[in-house]
């Protein structure tokens, strides 16, 4: 796989990668977050996960394929429908995760295949807490989600900083073996799990999240955070 994806710049297309959004209820901003993305990738796959409103039709319009749950799963759901969706399509060997209401960039993205492909990585994880305090993050946030890695016996193991960030790049490898059961936000313990279950190869690239209005409103309650490190305790015991 090394070298295939080297030379991938801003405006330059690839057929190999697959970017997966997970959408609930998103109609406001999916448009122009999938124009920016399909400015760059081909490939672009929003989940739908059963949304009272217009998104599918609007990230259809926009260019993305389009795959809808009829009601409500979940982040950790709809990401699993992307992943399958995305790796049944010829030729896909890179995939993404990107957060639907407009906060991730593409430029970090692109920054982040080309570090899967030419080094010895299975996966990379965005992180906001590898260099300055995020920029525009509310000041408990800052302190809470760096907490919460360190609870997470799994996050430690790996040396993660900002294992919930939604950003996250990985080859066919971790595609084929992602098998997510948790459906809400506790997906993000559960894929740091299958790291380790699995021995991926894992590193953690900077980027910076573009808080808005917008996307501070559709955030989940910080006291979700905990609750989050804790499914993914019980997610462990169960699979013993």
């Amino acid at each position: 796989m090394t070298g295939y994806l080297v030379g991938i710049d801003m405006g330059t297309r690839s057929e190999d990668a697959w970017i997966v959004i997970p959408a609930f209820n998103e109609a406001t901003v999916i448009s122009d977050v999938v124009a920016d993305v399909t400015s760059v990738f081909a490939n672009v796959v929003v989940v739908d996960d059963g949304s009272r409103d217009d998104t599918a039709d609007r990230a259809w319009r926009a260019g993305a394929h389009v795959v809808r749950h009829p009601v409500n799963l979940g982040q950790g759901a709809a990401i699993q429908t992307g992943v399958e969706y995305a790796r049944s399509r010829p030729g896909a060997a890179v995939f993404a995760t990107f957060d639907a209401d407009g906060q991730h960039r593409v430029q970090d993205v692109v920054r982040m295949i080309k570090r899967l492909v030419t080094e010895d990585l299975d996966i990379v994880v965005g992180t906001r807490f590898a260099e300055s305090a995020p920029v525009g993050m509310p000041v408990l946030r800052r302190l809470l989600f760096p907490l919460i890695a360190k609870l997470s016996p799994a996050s430690r193991r790996l040396g993660l900083t900002d294992a919930h960030n939604g950003l996250r790049v990985f080859n066919r490898t971790v595609a084929d073996g992602l098998n997510l059961t948790m459906n809400g936000m506790a997906h993000a313990s559960e894929i740091v799990a299958e790291i380790v279950e699995h021995g991926w190869r894992v590193a953690e690239e900077p980027v910076e999240i573009l808080y808005t209005d917008y996307s501070m409103s559709k955030g989940q309650p910080l006291v979700n955070g905990v609750n989050i490190v804790f499914d993914g305790l019980l997610r462990k015991r169960m699979r013993r």
